[in-house]
């Protein structure tokens, strides 16, 4: 089972004059999701190298026992701070691909070329594709092969208007995933704020908010298994 996550370059929270990044859960939880299960794990980012890391997911009260065993973990460490450049990878290389949060994916993956054509790629392939809390933001400009917005039509969910309010940064991420994917014409759902929700409209899975990231992953095994 060969793994594919792609994480985010981007670490300026629009111009707040704050940092953002990956979230530390959202990567942790997955991570060792698959590895418990066997697969062979590839961590990519646009720019390559060690990604941005959200200060606030680093708190004390964001820590879970996976987080603590990514920071006991030298090895674990190491493939985080060598990402590949997601530039020049093919599906055909892997057969999921997952999508950790934390705001910054908002920026760049949303909006880069090679993130929306490897999702494609996957897509037509017939391989399960996951996503969690912002990172379903990546599917904005993504189409499905008749030219409509890939969750047009589907069952989806992610980061929510209520937690986003309850964040704080409404009016300060680009755009707002649950207003966007309504727009795009998607069935989109969510559960109680901050409590795991994820979804599955065929390959396609999606998760609501960083609880629902070892959800995400567990479906992609089970999608493949």
């Amino acid at each position: 089972m060969k793994v594919l996550m792609v994480l985010t370059s981007h670490d300026t929270l629009g111009n707040t004059g704050k940092k953002t990044g990956f979230w530390l859960e959202e990567f942790a939880a997955p991570y060792y999701t698959f590895l418990d299960a066997g697969a062979d794990i590839t961590v990519a980012s646009p720019a390559g190298g060690q990604p941005p890391l959200d200060p606030k997911s680093d708190l004390p009260d964001f820590q879970t026992e996976l987080t603590h065993r990514f920071k006991a973990d030298a090895a674990a460490q190491a493939v985080l701070a060598n990402t590949v450049k997601l530039d020049g990878l093919r599906q055909d290389d892997f057969d999921t691909v997952f999508y950790p949060g934390g705001h910054g994916p908002l920026w760049d993956l949303a909006e880069s070329q090679a993130s929306i054509n490897l999702i494609e790629s996957f897509e037509r392939a017939g391989k399960p594709i996951g996503f969690v809390c912002h990172a379903p933001g990546v599917l904005k400009n993504v189409k499905a092969a008749n030219g409509d917005p890939i969750v047009k039509g589907r069952t989806v969910t992610g980061f929510t208007n209520g937690e986003e309010a309850a964040v704080e940064l409404t009016d300060v991420v680009p755009f707002l995933i649950e207003d966007t994917f309504i727009a795009q014409g998607a069935d989109y759902r969510k559960g109680p704020d901050w409590a795991p929700f994820v979804l599955e409209d065929g390959k396609l899975v999606t998760g609501q908010n960083p609880a629902s990231s070892e959800g995400v992953a567990k479906a992609l095994i089970a999608q493949l298994r």
